[in-house]
């Protein structure tokens, strides 16, 4: 069996109950060297095979993994964050089936949830954002075009874009949904030892980016959800009604 598992954002106990037990059965790991926490590989069982995919193909990795299949063993593929996103596992899933070998996923907390830890934040405050997005700036990869998906205002978290701050700032300047005071943060490894926390706002965000040596391993968050101004829930207001209690009238 071929088990994807989330290692979350960076800390090494931030893995999941599930994930963490599977890690220590495996008898093949194959990691993603370059954003996991080498922490999480101290207790693997004896003899355990370790692979870094930074260092592989995706052909190479298949080929690990179905040859520990077919002689019985059991695989763990650890990815940083929760797997879904920009995790690379959709092809890796379809190859696995259509070579007729089993695999299972272990969600994971994201580095988007770790972020919000870190500053204490919360995405969707009601009166500012009820809504929140996960996107990049085009890198090597295609991806949306920013400003377009910038334009809804709503809260904005961008991954693997830290090298390119300079470029996020124009974009959301551009949109029309932001101000160059509209807050904004970076946020580099989010939960692990040496995590880095940058305020800021979207006028300042790319000398920030600069003056902090910010090129990768970063979060960018954008939106008022990172100001002071918010209305209350009503759902713990006293004359709101719920299911489980009335409200004074």
């Amino acid at each position: 069996m071929i088990h994807f598992i989330g290692a979350g954002p960076g800390a090494a106990d931030l893995i999941t109950v599930r994930g963490a037990e599977l890690l220590r059965h495996a008898d093949v790991v194959i990691y993603a060297g370059s954003l996991v926490n080498p922490a999480l590989l101290e207790n693997l069982k004896p003899r355990c095979e370790v692979r870094n995919s930074a260092f592989m193909t995706l052909e190479d990795v298949l080929s690990v993994m179905e040859a520990a299949h077919r002689a019985g063993k059991d695989v763990a593929r650890l990815h940083s964050g929760d797997p879904c996103l920009y995790g690379a596992v959709r092809e890796q899933m379809d190859a696995l089936d259509a070579r007729g070998v089993p695999w299972d996923v272990t969600p994971g907390v994201s580095s988007f949830c770790g972020a919000a830890a870190a500053l204490g934040a919360e995405y969707t405050l009601p009166g500012v954002s009820q809504s929140v997005i996960l996107t990049r700036m085009p890198g090597k990869t295609d991806a949306e075009h920013l400003r377009t998906i910038a334009a809804s205002g709503v809260s904005l978290v961008l991954f693997l874009s830290g090298g390119m701050a300079d470029a996020v700032q124009t974009e959301l300047m551009q949109s029309g949904a932001y101000v160059p005071a509209t807050p904004a943060a970076i946020v580099y490894k989010a939960t692990w030892p040496d995590e880095r926390i940058i305020r800021c706002t979207v006028g300042t965000l790319a000398d920030a980016a600069k003056s902090a040596g910010i090129r990768k391993h970063a979060l960018i968050l954008v939106g008022d959800f990172l100001g002071a101004s918010y209305e209350r829930s009503r759902l713990y207001d006293p004359s709101f009604t719920t299911e489980y209690r009335k409200g004074a009238s």
